[in-house]
């Protein structure tokens, strides 16, 4: 008995043909079912993700036979009858449990070391148990990625620091504010790089959203959906005095916002800290605004090179967390021969 994974990823497959073979929630019992009943697989977990569709199978036949039948099981199950090339690969062991293990652990993820996988694999192993389609192979399988996957987490900094422009304006965020729960936001300009940094904000504590847009409807409508409110753009520099934290993105081509204006605002704030997070380019904020005390300005670029320095120290992980892997596996195989043996 063996453990084996066919799948396609983002690696080798576009949007289009992944959203073709995944899987909706409620189909997944079913497909377990019948993949038990087919004799492909004694034991079998099925993960469907925006990202992914895989099957791990344990089972008594030879790979080959087995990538096989289980890829025409998934053709059939989708009623597929296009032409695949390279996008499906298949694995057997030792590189199927180490890619079960770089999936848990992030490391074959698109964002390097993000962590939703984690939770999202082991929903996936837990709707298998709990349909009896796994059993020691798989259990101890998936079991012993979890446990890999959260070892690599805290022994390694694989998943440590921003890696999007959008990750690297919270961090800053929290940097200069210990707590965002009391602070605002004011968006001015409604694209989407600033509602996605508007929104990863509010789901790290911050306050509440102010929007402004030279088109109102538009920012009475980005502002409806962020569960905060608009203000004229004629007028939103009243706001400064009460919001924290600004993330600007206009399309005007000279300074929205230059020392001249937010100096006696500065005054009038008490010098409470501002962060300024300019995303447009060209830019909206004068840069001279950074000589001002408590002010703290930042634009795309320096998000940008923030973000790439973490990536870079997330890269130059991989080799260890690599290492941790194989050592794992090896392990582990030893551990389940010993095992088959005393049977």
């Amino acid at each position: 008995m063996s453990v084996v994974v066919i799948g396609m990823s983002h690696r080798t497959s576009p949007v289009e043909l992944r959203e073709r073979f995944a899987f909706a929630e409620a189909a997944i019992p079913g497909a377990l079912r019948a993949l038990r009943e087919s004799g492909i697989a004694t034991e079998a977990t099925i993960l469907s993700t925006c990202n992914r569709v895989e099957i791990y199978a344990a089972t008594a036949l030879t790979p080959e036979t087995a990538f096989a039948g289980l890829k025409k099981f998934l053709v059939a199950h989708h009623a597929f009858d296009g032409v695949m090339k390279e996008e499906i690969y298949s694995l057997a062991e030792p590189q199927s449990l180490q890619h079960l293990f770089k999936v848990a652990s992030g490391l074959d993820s698109m964002v390097l070391g993000e962590t939703e996988i984690f939770g999202q694999l082991k929903q996936a192993y837990e709707v298998a148990l709990a349909n009896q389609s796994t059993g020691a192979r798989l259990n101890r399988a998936f079991q012993r990625a979890f446990n890999v996957a959260k070892h690599i987490r805290t022994e390694t900094n694989i998943q440590r620091g921003s890696v999007s422009v959008m990750s690297a304006a919270v961090e800053l965020a929290e940097k200069v504010f210990s707590s965002l729960a009391e602070h605002e936001v004011l968006v001015i300009g409604a694209g989407e790089t600033s509602e996605k940094t508007a929104r990863a904000l509010l789901s790290r504590g911050a306050r509440g959203v102010v929007v402004t847009n030279r088109t109102a409807e538009r920012a009475t409508a980005l502002a409806a959906e962020l569960g905060g409110r608009a203000t004229p753009f004629e007028r939103w520099t009243q706001e400064l005095e009460k919001i924290d934290i600004v993330i600007s993105s206009t399309a005007a081509p000279h300074h929205v916002l230059d020392r001249a204006m937010l100096e006696p605002l500065m005054r009038r704030r008490k010098n409470r800290p501002l962060l300024l997070i300019d995303i447009a380019v060209p830019r909206d904020i004068d840069p001279g605004v950074n000589a001002l005390d408590n002010v703290f300005l930042y634009n795309v670029d320096d998000l940008q090179s923030i973000a790439d320095d973490y990536l870079k120290l997330r890269q130059e992980e991989v080799a260890r967390c690599e290492k941790i892997i194989a050592e794992k596996v090896a392990a582990l195989m030893a551990a389940t021969g010993a095992g088959d043996r005393q049977r």
